[in-house]
């Protein structure tokens, strides 16, 4: 079945739904709900209050046991799968072990924080406001912490349905977990997959992420609701398996041949990838292989990347106009 990416609620079947947001870039997440037996589980909350609540509003309207969200699910500790946390905050929120510490050690105030201060930060600021700060509207997020916590998996019950929250961080995040309802044969996967965008590796190690798609590969899944873009089926999984992969041999081949961050990063053609969103996340997955190529633990430098992103951007900008837009064929290598 194809199904559409339009803003809003979709019925999945069985009682089972997505909330897409398009385009699907930065920070514009989707969400699920899950109801059987007058009981809701809702899949991650929204970046921001307005965006949460019209979708809760929406919920409600098409699915009234979802007056009464009794448990909430997040998927990872990135604001767009969080932030909105107050708004069911009766509800028992559940999240990895893991997943639990980032959020303590990242709360929305330090995100926002950068919203106000960006100018200090150079290039990487620009690039924070322009993807997010001045995207989203972050006033009034009261940090509101999970419930529960697991590690490993944890089944679920919602009405007579099973929900799997099965643990495969670190990987995007250093806490992602997947949810799947095996009777559906429908997973959410949070942003352990991006379908038609480029993944951004911030914790690793990206063989996690390509073992997280071979989980998901093994299961009887029909539906798979990403993260980010459109809902697909195991094809989406397959393809994002591939590109990490891809890029993981590629950054092999570059760390190898003694090339530094930019080199490496200009020497790995997307071609193959050209119709993906958000092409200059490259950029932190190769410094994430980088590191553990070199056994480099130390955290990554966000602000930096941020910048090398933006200058990457820029260049395929221009690099986009002097082809006067391009096709996912267009022929010519991204440097």
């Amino acid at each position: 079945m194809k199904w559409q990416f339009t803003k809003g609620l979709h019925e999945i079947g069985n009682g089972l739904y997505a909330w897409l947001q398009p385009d699907g870039s930065w920070g514009w997440s989707n969400a699920g709900l899950v109801v059987d037996s007058g009981e809701t589980l809702l899949v991650d909350t929204l970046f921001d209050l307005k965006l949460t609540r019209n979708m809760l509003h929406a919920m409600r309207n098409a699915v009234p046991a979802a007056n009464h969200i009794k448990q909430v699910v997040n998927t990872h500790a990135n604001g767009d799968h969080y932030f909105g946390n107050q708004l069911v905050s009766d509800a028992n929120i559940i999240v990895s072990k893991r997943c639990a510490e980032e959020m303590k050690e990242r709360p929305p105030e330090s995100l926002i924080a950068r919203f106000t201060n960006y100018k200090e930060l150079g290039d990487g600021g620009d690039f924070l406001m322009k993807t997010m700060g001045r995207v989203f509207d972050f006033s009034g997020i009261v940090y509101t912490p999970p419930t529960q916590t697991f590690e490993g998996q944890l089944d679920v019950k919602v009405g007579n349905k099973t929900v799997k929250l099965v643990e495969v961080g670190p990987a995007h995040t250093s806490g992602d977990i997947l949810a799947y309802i095996p009777q559906d044969k429908v997973v959410y996967t949070g942003d352990i997959l991006f379908n038609g965008g480029h993944p951004i590796v911030w914790a690793g190690p990206v063989d996690n992420w390509i073992r997280a798609c071979d989980l998901m590969l093994s299961w009887d899944v029909d539906v798979v609701v990403p993260g980010h873009g459109p809902i697909t089926d195991k094809s989406g999984v397959r393809a994002l398996k591939h590109y990490l992969e891809y890029v993981k041999e590629q950054a092999r081949r570059c760390y190898d041949e003694g090339m530094n961050l930019e080199q490496a990063v200009d020497n790995i053609s997307l071609k193959e990838f050209n119709s993906w969103t958000d092409a200059e996340r490259i950029y932190v997955t190769v410094n994430n292989l980088y590191q553990e190529f070199s056994g480099d633990t130390s955290p990554p430098d966000t602000i930096k990347l941020f910048g090398l992103m933006s200058h990457y951007e820029e260049r395929l900008k221009k690099l986009h106009g002097q082809h006067g837009g391009c096709s996912p064929d267009c022929g010519h290598t991204h440097h």
